[in-house]
């Protein structure tokens, strides 16, 4: 019979391999398991004892959570309003919010306090944004087995309904709440990724060849290639695909040798999902977006003298039955309007 001391070395003998086959999935693009290993730094961000405590702890079987993945290169001027937003429902959700470090993000304190992660140096229509937000992706999956729903937002998202209503929402089924946790089970697959999955935009191809006429063959045929919102709300299922995908990442992250049609962020999601999971996608977004006079591929953003109950209202209705969960883009000047319509409008549902 083997002794003590000799089963534990070939339990750590049989180890090794699973760590250099699964830590790396998770690891992304982290810089010697940054996510994994960092201690806690400035402005908060939690070291990798932190990181796994809520998840190697937990003895109780707890209800889903939404890891809300704020993705940001200024400070996070809609705090307050997100704040109420969350109020009464801290077991139901995480944040976790990756700033450009080359930029100064004042940590907003409450529930923001302790959230931000490693981060990287982000640029406008770049691969940069899509590591960024595998890297909050990453964070998400380590840190919560909970999480069973990941939202993208910016720092000018704000929410148009209540939590509850966006809870109720993602969750809705015949069956137990606490059926997501089963990993990989029948039931958890019931569950879809709300994402945007487009293949008829008029200028699809000169984005599929900004980075060179055939660059992305053999992986990615013109006909798989998709387009759609950078914003997402994703399964926890489709999150560890995401993080855990090298394959199509190798081509995404390719420089574009055009700037102008150049846009990975907004392709590299849809595509993949499309590719390996079209019927676990609904094809369409929950973060609305106003295009109408847009310059330099930004969005119209908002001002205080254009918020009313009216606009709140004619955001959250979509050419569907759903109704949308976020907008984009508001301007800072905008969170003492919001503020006064949170009560008795936005969260009103």
């Amino acid at each position: 019979m083997l002794s003590f001391p000799s089963v534990v070395f070939y339990c750590v003998f049989l180890s090794v391999p699973f760590f250099f086959v699964l830590v790396p999935q998770y690891a992304g693009d982290f810089n010697n398991f940054q996510l994994l290993g960092r201690p806690a730094a400035a402005r908060g961000v939690y070291s990798a004892s932190e990181i796994t405590r809520s998840s190697i702890t937990s003895t109780n079987r707890p209800k889903p959570k939404i890891a809300f993945l704020f993705l940001t290169n200024s400070n996070l001027s809609f705090a307050p309003l997100w704040e109420k937003f969350f109020e009464g429902n801290h077991d139901l959700f995480n944040i976790y919010i990756h700033s450009d470090p080359s930029v100064t993000v004042i940590s907003p304190g409450g529930v923001f306090h302790g959230r931000f992660i490693p981060s990287k140096k982000t640029y406008r229509a770049s691969p940069t944004l899509i590591s960024a937000a595998r890297r909050l992706l990453a964070a998400a999956l380590v840190n919560d087995t909970s999480n069973q729903y990941f939202a993208l937002v910016s720092q000018h998202c704000i929410p148009l309904h209540s939590f509850r209503f966006m809870y109720d929402y993602l969750f809705k089924s015949p069956s137990s709440l606490t059926s997501l946790l089963s990993w990989g089970s029948s039931k958890q697959s019931r569950y879809k990724s709300i994402i945007e999955i487009l293949s008829d935009e008029p200028n699809l191809f000169e984005r599929y060849a900004a980075r060179g006429l055939n660059a992305m063959l053999p992986e990615v045929p013109f006909e798989e290639f998709r387009v759609g919102s950078q914003f997402f709300v994703l399964t926890r299922r489709h999150a560890a695909l995401v993080v855990k995908d090298r394959r199509l990442w190798r081509k995404f992250r390719l420089p574009c040798v055009r700037e102008e049609p150049c846009y990975p962020e907004e392709h590299y999601f849809p595509t993949l999902l499309s590719m390996e999971d079209p019927n676990g996608c609904t094809g369409f977004t929950l973060t609305r977006v106003n295009w109408t006079g847009c310059w330099d591929g930004h969005p119209h953003r908002y001002t205080p003298l254009e918020v009313s109950p009216e606009l709140v209202h004619q955001l959250r209705v979509s050419n569907s039955s759903y109704s949308y969960f976020f907008a984009r883009k508001f301007s800072p000047e905008c969170l003492p309007v919001l503020m006064d319509l949170a009560d008795d409008v936005i969260f009103r549902d």
